[in-house]
C-alpha cells in the first residue's frame, strides 16, 4: 500500500460510491476499483461490500479505515513541520450556511476572524438550513451556521446568536396583504407555502396535528429565499423566520403575519462538531475558530 492508495481508500470510505470518489480523484471508476482490490489482496480480507447496488464497508473495511485515516494524518503532520510552517496558522474554513445568514450572521463573524487570524480564509457553501447538519456530519463544512434545534444536535457544539420569531409573509401588492382572524382560521383558508423538510416544518406539522386544521399547502421548497420567492408571485402566504424579511433585499416588500406562541422561535446559531479531530493544522483552525465563538458570542 501507498498513500495514494491509502487516501483513495478513505474517499470512497467518506462517499460509499465509486463514481463519485473517482471523479474527486480525479482517475476512472475501474482505476479506483484497482486500487481497492490491490488493498483487499495485501490485507488478504474484503474491505467492500460490493453485493448491492450500495457500497458498504465490511467489518474489517471500517477497522481500514480507521487505519488509512490515522496513516493520513500522521503524513500530513509530518509535511507540515518539515515545510517549517507549522507555527503559522492559516488555512481554509468550510462553512456551510443559508443565504439569510450570509448577510445577517456571517459577515460579523468573519470581521472577527479575520482581525485575529488575518490568513484564515473561508470557503462558503450555501444551501437549505435544515442540511446544514448533514454537511458538518458528512464533513463537507467544519462550521455551519442555521437554525438550533431546542434538543440539541448529538456530537455537535452549538452556540446562539440570535433568537427570532417564526413568522407569515405575504407579498405587499398580492392578494393576501390584508388578513384578518386567528392563525386557525387563516391556514384553514389561506394558501400556504412551506420548508419541505427542517425545524419550521416539523413545528407547523406537529400544530395543525394538535388543532386538527387542514391547511391549505399549496407549494414546498427548500430554502426561505425560494419561499419568499414564490410568495412573491401572489401563490399563497410563506413561513419564515422573521429575520429574513428584516435584513437584506427583503426589507418593507412583505407584510407579516404572526404565528402566535405555537411555533415558537428560531434560535439560529453556529453548529460544529464537538470533538475537534484531523491534521495539526485542522486542530489549530478549528481552536482558533472555538477561540472567536466563546470569546464573542458564548
Amino acid at each position: 500500500m501507498n498513500f495514494y492508495e491509502l487516501e483513495a481508500f478513505s474517499e470512497l470510505a467518506k462517499t460509499l460510491h465509486f463514481g463519485k470518489t473517482a471523479i474527486k480523484l480525479n482517475m476512472s471508476p475501474s482505476a479506483l476499483s484497482r486500487i481497492i482490490l490491490r488493498l483487499e489482496e495485501e490485507a488478504g480480507v474484503t474491505l467492500v461490500d460490493r453485493s448491492n447496488r450500495i457500497v458498504l464497508l465490511t467489518k474489517e473495511g471500517k477497522i481500514y479505515e480507521k487505519y488509512a485515516n490515522e496513516m493520513l494524518v500522521l503524513k500530513a503532520n509530518l509535511m507540515e513541520k518539515l515545510s517549517g510552517n507549522g507555527e503559522e496558522l492559516e488555512g481554509v474554513l468550510q462553512v456551510y450556511s443559508s443565504v439569510t445568514a450570509c448577510y445577517t450572521i456571517l459577515p460579523d463573524f468573519i470581521k472577527k476572524l479575520t482581525k485575529t487570524y488575518p490568513k484564515i480564509q473561508l470557503s462558503v457553501e450555501t444551501g437549505d438550513p435544515a442540511a446544514a447538519i448533514s454537511a458538518v456530519r458528512e464533513n463537507r463544512a467544519q462550521l455551519a451556521v442555521a437554525a438550533i434545534s431546542e434538543s440539541g444536535h448529538a456530537g455537535m457544539e452549538t452556540v446562539s446568536v440570535v433568537k427570532t420569531p417564526l413568522v407569515y409573509a405575504a407579498t405587499k401588492n398580492g392578494p393576501y396583504a390584508n388578513l384578518e382572524g386567528s392563525p386557525q382560521d387563516i391556514f384553514s383558508a389561506i394558501p400556504l407555502i412551506l420548508p419541505k423538510t427542517g425545524l419550521a416544518r416539523s413545528r407547523f406539522d406537529k400544530w395543525v396535528k394538535s388543532r386538527n386544521v387542514h391547511p391549505k399547502i399549496v407549494a414546498e421548497t427548500e430554502g426561505n429565499e425560494a419561499i419568499l420567492a414564490l410568495v412573491q408571485l401572489g401563490i399563497g402566504i410563506g413561513l419564515v423566520p422573521q429575520i429574513v424579511l428584516e435584513n437584506g433585499p427583503y426589507q418593507g416588500e412583505f407584510t407579516i403575519y404572526t404565528a402566535g406562541n405555537a411555533l415558537g422561535y428560531y434560535d439560529v446559531g453556529f453548529i460544529r462538531k464537538a470533538e475537534i479531530s484531523g491534521t495539526t493544522s485542522v486542530r489549530r483552525l478549528m481552536r482558533a475558530v472555538e477561540n472567536i465563538l466563546h470569546t464573542y458570542y458564548k
